[in-house]
């Protein structure tokens, strides 16, 4: 008798046959293997270190990968690793952090690899810490909002390109003066052309062979230095065929407080990546993701840091890049993924394959380092753009975190210098310095003691804040919020029943609320009450506040036969539902887009696009709350002004 759907294992616990595990295994070993050495390399590069240390180092963090790799997915026990396809790799935001503890550690002319203790002693320290915070972690995740967060991953990835600058000039660095200029551009050459590659393979190819755009332009660039005869492979020749790392391999780890510290920050924005991994590995399995999931993801994060500080590696997290790979192939088993660490282990036994990376021409390494490490602020920017900067206290969060970094970083070596041993590693790293700003301005201002109340609305040229509406009557709130919605103030007055406000936000949500829970006869009401958006662009109807809205629609000059297009578009949406074509600007970029949206709007059936213009109005008064908290903040106004000359 064959087994009930309900009886049969999760996809993720499903066991594919042997050859596709060990297929599937493969392909993410290889979306992943770039992204894992390029960490060592950059860190023995900007150290000083041999080749043969750097041979060892990667040795022991793909062994590290693997075990890491394993304990997430296959799991230990019930409370140790989420269980789920997910690659452990080293994380790239702890790159600076480390370079600086590393250097800081190292006394002038000493072995470079003096440094190396103190730098695994603060791993160690550090894996323990989040192994043992793992299930506290979420009471802690409202001290890394996505202002912290993303100032956080912005500040990595622009301070990282001046480490991947010092990899692509490195043969100029003892060049003599005559040579040097031919060497600079021979250099820019190797670098740009691994990011000509990068860029060509993500624009040419989409799936499986963009995620291996890095690796195929380390590969493809190497083999160009190899013909030129700038690539020396005799590491490889010499390299044993076997080796296994052994646990403090560069002597007993060193603690420093301030190098442990600079780790707990690196670990705390990891560990935000690593819970919206789990999330999005969950929703692309089909696996609901509960607290104790977290909890297990991180005790699994926190193990492997530990053991990468024992084992000579480097801090893990969960890879994106491999979570990408699942959704693309659609493989949602974690044994697939079990199967990648193993290979992994086996190729950090593997010395021989460990020479072949370590023979990488240092200017191909900052090419693509540099196209990695620039993609890490790209993602710091998306979390920005989650932001209200036009909230003058996150404004301050984001600008002096930021400035504060770069200053560290242009002149590292001045501030250095100047500052006692102890403040070292925090001044000797951009990363450290602007973590703590963006960390400590965030207590500041939204956690120690009571936050100001920021300026909602001006009233009768007074400036009002949210303590402020919380203590208005019912005709004063309406008499203040009237000007969002045309002709009906009901959305207004439900909002003032949601009294009070904790933040701006919610006051803002309490006008969406209000909308949305209308009847369908007052949403119908409520829209028809607005100027059709085409007899706002070309006759410039409506009252002063529609005015004021379509101000900045770029639309330009409209032809006669676009105005035509316009009327007819109009007329053909009136026919069918009866009411105006309501449009919020901010959702216009153009007349040419005015007109394809409103002409795919006519195709909609009645009830989506009743739902759709429902959405239009909401828009609009989100747009007209906007203008109001403005003329209530002049640096949120200035901002604004700003953003738009830029």
């Amino acid at each position: 008798m064959a087994s009930s759907p309900s009886s049969a294992p999760h996809p993720v616990d499903q066991v594919p046959p042997f050859g596709k595990l060990t297929i599937l295994g493969i392909q993410h070993v290889l979306a992943f293997y770039a992204g894992a050495v390029v960490v060592p390399l950059v860190i023995v590069k900007q150290l000083g270190l041999d080749d043969e240390t750097l041979i060892h180092l990667i040795n022991a963090d793909l062994l590290t990968c693997g075990i890491a790799t394993i304990i997430q997915s296959a799991g230990i026990g019930r409370f140790i690793g989420v269980k789920l396809p997910l690659i452990q790799g080293v994380t790239f935001t702890a790159v600076s952090p480390l370079i600086a503890i590393g250097a800081a550690a190292t006394p002038p002319g000493a072995d470079p690899k003096t440094g190396l203790a103190t730098m695994y002693g603060s791993i160690i320290a550090v894996g323990l810490i989040v192994f043992l915070v793992a299930p506290f972690f979420a009471k802690l995740l409202r001290f890394f909002p996505p202002v912290v967060t993303g100032t956080l991953l912005t500040v990595m990835g622009t301070t990282l390109l001046s480490v991947s600058a010092d990899d692509i000039l490195r043969w100029t660095d003892d060049a003599p003066a005559d040579t040097k200029a031919a060497l600079t551009l021979e250099s820019l050459a190797y670098a740009i052309g691994t990011i000509v590659i990068i860029v060509l393979i993500q624009r040419l190819f989409k799936g499986f062979m963009g995620t291996l755009s890095v690796l195929l332009g380390l590969v493809i660039m190497t083999g160009v230095a190899f013909a030129m005869g700038k690539t020396d492979l005799t590491g490889v020749g010499n390299a044993s065929w076997v080796a296994v790392t052994h646990p403090f391999f560069f002597g007993l780890p060193q603690f420093s407080i301030t190098a442990i510290i600079a780790m707990i920050i690196v670990m705390a924005v990891t560990a935000v990546e690593t819970t919206g991994d789990v999330f999005a590995t969950g929703e692309v399995v089909g696996k609901r993701i509960a607290p104790r999931d977290i909890a297990n993801a991180l005790r699994a994060d926190g193990l492997s840091t530990l053991l990468g500080g024992v084992l000579n590696s480097f801090p893990y997290t969960c890879f994106a890049q491999n979570v990408g790979l699942v959704r693309l192939t659609r493989v949602k088993s974690r044994w697939v993924v079990t199967a990648a660490g193993v290979f992994m282990i086996i190729l950090g036994l593997l010395p021989k394959a460990a020479a072949i990376v370590a023979a990488i021409p240092s200017p191909v390494i900052g090419g693509a380092s540099l196209a990695m490490f620039a993609n890490v602020a790209v993602v710091g920017i998306q979390t920005l753009s989650k932001v209200d900067l036009r909230d003058s206290r996150n404004a301050v969060i984001v600008s002096t975190s930021i400035g504060l970094a770069l200053l560290v970083t242009f002149r590292r070596a001045d501030i250095v210098a100047a500052m006692p041993s102890w403040l070292q590693i925090i001044f000797g790293s951009g990363v450290t310095i602007g973590s703590l700003t963006a960390i400590i301005l965030n207590l500041l201002f939204f956690h120690i003691g009571r936050p100001a109340s920021p300026d909602v609305a001006v009233v009768d040229g007074k400036k009002i804040n949210l303590d402020d509406v919380n203590a208005m009557d019912r005709d004063q709130f309406v008499a203040t919020f009237s000007s969002m919605f045309s002709a009906h103030t009901w959305p207004v007055e439900r909002a003032w029943e949601s009294r009070p406000f904790a933040s701006v936000s919610e006051l803002r949500s309490s006008f969406e609320d209000a909308v949305l829970a209308a009847s369908p006869e007052e949403a119908e009401e409520l829209i028809a009450s607005y100027t059709d958006v085409v007899s706002l662009v070309l006759d410039g109807a409506g009252d002063e506040q529609a005015s004021t809205d379509t101000s900045s629609l770029s639309v330009g000059d409209v032809t006669s036969e676009e105005a035509e297009e316009l009327r007819a578009l109009a007329a053909a949406y009136r026919e069918k539902f009866g009411r105006p074509l309501v449009i919020c600007v901010d959702n216009v970029v153009d007349r040419k887009h005015l007109l394809s949206s409103g002409w795919r709007r006519v195709e909609h059936s009645p009830a989506r696009e009743a739902r759709f213009a429902l959405g239009e109005v909401i828009d609009i008064a989100d747009l007209r709350f906007d203008q109001l908290v403005a003329d209530a903040n002049p640096m949120r106004a200035a901002w604004d002004a700003g953003f738009e000359r830029l």
